[in-house]
C-alpha cells in the first residue's frame, strides 16, 4: 500500500460510510484515482479491467469527453432548475421526447429522477395514483420475484428479493410479496409444464393469493442482473403479459440495467415482443456520468394523471435536472451513433463462448449464461446435484480476490461471477476477462 493510499484509507475510515457498509470487508479496499476506457487505475496505479462497468451502469466507458463537455456547457448555461409544474428546461423536454422515439410504441411520457431506487418508488406511488383515480384504492400490492433487485430504500428493498438486504430494516413496507425467479438453472418445473410457463403461472397464484382486486402492479427485470443474470425461458414473459391483462395488474419492467442496449436490443423486452405499461431506467442513460434516472408510463396511465381529480403529488429536487438530461442526450447519441445493441449483442455471444469454452468441463461450473453484454458463471460444489458451497467456505470471496490478482475488477452474487463491461469494450480485453476467470477459478479450486 501507498503512502497516499494508506492516507485515503485513514480518512475514508474516520468520516465515510460506504454503501453497503462493512468495516472489515473494507481493510485493504481500493482508491480508484483514474479510468479510462475499459480500465480502472488504484492509487497504488494498478489497472484493473472494469468488469462490471461500474455498477452495471459506464457503458460508453471511462473518458468519455463528449459527456463532460456536455455537462461543462450545460452548467455554465443553465446549471439548475426546478422541474416542478410550472417551470421546464429545453434539455429535459428534448430528453423526454428523444426517448419517446426509442422506447415501447405506447409509451410516450416520461418522470426524470436521480437513479433506479427513485424510479421504483415512484412507479409504485403511480401505480396507487391510477388506481385510486379509477376508483380502485384497494388495488396497492405489488408483487416482485426471489433475486429481484429494484433498489434500496425502504419500499424499493420491499420490492428487491435479494433477503440479504432485508434483516437490519425489518419490518418491510406491507403489500409487498415475491414469487420464485424463473431461475433456468435452479427453477423446478412441474412435469410435463414449460418452466417458463410454469413459473409465469406463479404469478397468477400469487395473485389469486392476495386477491386481485387489491394487486396493483407485478414489477420485473427483463434480464435479472444483481440477482445472478438470470435470462428467462423465452415463453415466460408473453405468459406474464397475458396474467397481468387477465387481472388488470400493471406490469412494470424494471430496465435500469436492460435499458439502452446492454441486453443486444434498446430495450430488454423487446427480445420477447412484450410490451409494458410502465418501465423505470437509470445506470446507462448518462454512462454513470451525472446521477439519472426515470419512469415511463403508457399513454393510457398518462391520460389518467392529466385527467386525475387528484394532483400526482410526487417530486424530487433534481428531477428533471438540466445537466443530467443534457449529459443524457450527449450518452444517447453515443449509443446510436456507435450501435451499442449490436455491439452488446456480438460482444457478449464473444464472451460467452470464450467462457464456455474454457470452463464448460470444469467439475466446480455449474452453468455459464447471458444476454448481450450480461454474463454469469455460476460455481457449485457439484456439478451432477447443483449444490452450492457452504457459505463459510467464502468461495465466491475467494475467486473474486484471485481475478483481481489476474487485473479484472468486478462482483459476485454470492457463488455466482457477475459480467458486464462497458459496451465499447475490445476483443483483446474480453480475451483478458476469460483469463482471469478461468485463472481465478483453477487458482481457488483446481484446473
Amino acid at each position: 500500500m501507498t503512502a497516499t493510499k494508506d492516507a485515503l484509507l485513514a480518512s475514508d475510515r474516520a468520516h465515510l460510510i460506504h454503501p453497503l457498509h462493512s468495516k472489515a470487508g473494507h481493510q485493504d479496499a481500493h482508491v480508484w484515482v483514474k479510468a479510462h476506457g475499459s480500465t480502472l487505475v488504484d492509487a497504488d496505479d494498478r489497472q484493473y479491467l472494469d468488469g462490471l462497468s461500474g455498477l452495471w451502469n459506464v457503458v460508453a466507458g471511462h473518458g468519455r469527453s463528449e459527456l463532460a463537455e456536455a455537462a461543462s456547457r450545460q452548467m455554465t448555461t443553465l446549471p439548475y432548475c426546478s422541474g416542478y409544474t410550472g417551470s421546464s428546461n429545453p434539455q429535459a423536454i428534448a430528453l423526454a421526447e428523444r426517448i419517446a422515439g426509442m422506447t415501447y410504441p405506447s409509451i410516450n411520457r416520461f418522470f426524470f429522477t436521480s437513479g433506479g431506487g427513485e424510479s421504483s418508488d415512484t412507479n409504485f406511488k403511480t401505480a396507487r395514483y391510477y388506481f385510486r383515480q379509477l376508483g380502485q384504492p384497494e388495488k396497492i400490492k405489488v408483487i416482485s420475484r426471489e433475486w429481484a433487485y429494484h433498489g434500496v430504500t425502504l419500499a424499493a428493498m420491499s420490492a428487491t428479493g435479494i433477503s440479504g438486504y432485508w434483516p437490519m430494516f425489518e419490518p418491510r413496507v406491507p403489500g409487498f410479496s415475491h414469487i420464485c425467479s424463473p431461475y433456468p438453472y435452479r427453477y423446478q418445473a412441474p412435469a410435463g409444464v414449460s418452466p417458463g410457463i410454469a413459473a409465469a403461472n406463479e404469478l397468477e397464484q400469487k395473485i389469486l393469493e392476495e386477491g386481485a382486486e387489491t394487486v396493483a402492479m407485478f414489477i420485473a427485470e427483463p434480464v435479472q442482473g444483481a440477482g445472478g443474470v438470470l435470462v428467462p425461458p423465452d415463453d415466460y414473459f408473453p405468459r406474464i403479459r397475458e396474467i397481468c391483462d387477465q387481472y388488470d395488474v400493471l406490469l412494470v419492467s424494471d430496465e435500469v440495467i436492460t435499458g439502452f442496449g446492454r441486453t443486444g436490443r434498446m430495450w430488454g423486452l423487446e427480445h420477447w415482443g412484450v410490451e409494458p405499461d410502465m418501465i423505470q431506467f437509470a445506470k446507462a442513460i448518462t454512462s454513470g456520468y451525472f446521477p439519472l434516472g426515470g419512469t415511463g408510463v403508457s399513454d393510457r396511465i398518462a391520460d389518467v394523471i392529466d385527467g386525475g381529480e387528484d394532483v400526482w403529488m410526487h417530486a424530487y429536487t433534481y428531477s428533471a435536472h438540466p445537466v443530467g438530461c443534457a449529459v443524457a442526450m450527449a450518452n444517447l447519441d453515443i449509443i446510436e451513433a456507435e450501435d451499442f445493441p449490436s455491439q452488446a449483442a456480438e460482444k457478449g455471444r464473444y464472451l460467452l463462448e470464450g467462457l464456455r469454452t474454457n470452463l464448460d468441463q470444469h467439475p466446480h461450473v455449474g452453468d455459464i449464461r447471458g444476454l448481450g453484454l450480461m454474463v454469469a458463471v455460476e460455481i457449485v460444489q457439484d456439478r451432477g446435484t447443483k449444490e452450492e458451497f457452504a457459505a463459510e467456505e467464502k468461495v465466491g470471496a475467494r475467486i473474486n480476490q484471485a481475478m483481481q490478482q489476474y487485473g479484472l475488477f468486478s462482483r459476485m452474487r454470492g457463488d455466482v461471477v457477475c459480467l458486464a463491461p462497458p459496451v465499447v469494450i475490445t476483443n483483446e480485453e474480453l480475451d483478458r476477462i476469460i483469463a482471469a476467470v478461468t485463472g481465478a477459478i483453477a487458482d481457488v479450486l483446481g484446473s
